[in-house]
């Protein structure tokens, strides 16, 4: 065993260091000496530019990943669902922890429940209704803002950046009716607000509610020692949602989704495309075996391109 502690490469937000931190005790409990190291992220920096306007995949990683190649650090800890689907060269997925709730969530100013979600839906509106289908919801996530005008065309969509305790402090200084998160994110640091509802039938990000550790290639002493955080079971579901994203060439900053679990010795996969309009919608859902499943989000993707009547996918491609 070294002596010298693994430095875990950490966004400096309540959020990452909550995953880093969580990192560093799983270390220490195998025995491994570990201490956070504070980086900047360019996601950080500019709060302003929606994230599917800043043209660069990987903006809450690149410099974590400067870090790591440049032996600041030994590791990084991400929010799998931000990372890109091809890891610079250099660079090592070491393990993925057990995710998480992989929802999205309404967080709504208190006016809000489930029943009045599904009465925006109703074809017939009342004339109150009507004044509630004209919402006003913020988020910067391309895939969320899609999904929510699919089923609700007549919201107006906000930009929201920030870590969470920004973002939920914008909502409360708002005249928004609400706007979308990642559950995990906020269950993670206990700042999920009573005011909130579950958007069952959002599907969420590749990866979503999953923590992953990337490390350098050659260091084979620190990978080995982040091996035995694996889930295995997580990083299978993960792994099938991100090659379907990467088989649909998509990244962060693209109206992709994909869920897949296990259940039964079978992956259960639910993935979609929608146009940023949210006009144009192409979905599959498909099962295979557990044992046969590594090429399962290729297969999907496929069944995806061949739906795709509309060119959804040429068009997000530009």
């Amino acid at each position: 065993m070294q002596n010298n502690p693994i430095r875990i490469g950490t966004r400096e937000s309540q959020l990452a260091v909550w995953q880093a931190d969580l990192v560093k005790s799983l270390l220490e409990r195998n025995g491994h000496k570990a201490e956070l190291v504070y980086i900047k992220s360019e996601g950080d920096i500019d709060l302003v530019t929606p994230l599917y306007a800043m043209g660069v995949q990987g903006v809450f990683t690149r410099s974590l990943d400067i870090a790591l190649l440049g032996e600041k650090i030994d590791i990084a800890v991400h929010s799998m669902k931000d990372v890109p689907v091809q890891l610079p060269q250099g660079i090592s997925q070491a393990a993925v922890l057990k995710r998480a709730n992989y929802k999205d969530i309404l967080v709504h100013r208190g006016q809000m429940t489930d029943d009045s979600l599904i009465v925006l839906e109703e074809e017939n509106l009342s004339t109150v209704n009507r004044q509630l289908s004209s919402l006003t919801i913020a988020t910067s996530s391309i895939r969320r803002r899609a999904q929510w005008l699919h089923r609700f065309p007549n919201t107006t969509i906000e930009n929201l950046r920030g870590n969470v305790n920004t973002r939920l402090k914008k909502v409360a200084e708002s005249n928004w009716d609400g706007a979308i998160f990642a559950a995990a994110g906020l269950e993670r640091i206990n700042l999920r607000p009573e005011n909130s509802i579950d958007l069952d039938w959002m599907l969420p990000a590749p990866a979503q509610g999953a923590i992953m550790v990337v490390g350098r290639t050659d260091d084979t002493h620190t990978l080995a020692a982040c091996s035995a955080l694996n889930d295995i079971d997580t990083a299978t579901c993960v792994k099938i949602e991100r090659d379907f994203l990467s088989a649909l060439m998509g990244g962060c900053s693209t109206p992709i989704s994909a869920r897949a679990q296990i259940a039964n010795g079978e992956i259960l996969f639910k993935g979609n495309i929608i146009s940023p309009d949210g006009k144009d919608k192409v979905e599959v859902e498909k099962i295979f075996d557990k044992a046969d499943s590594y090429d399962a989000g290729k297969y999907a993707a496929e069944e995806i391109c061949l739906k795709d009547m509309n060119g959804i996918l040429k068009k997000i491609r530009g």
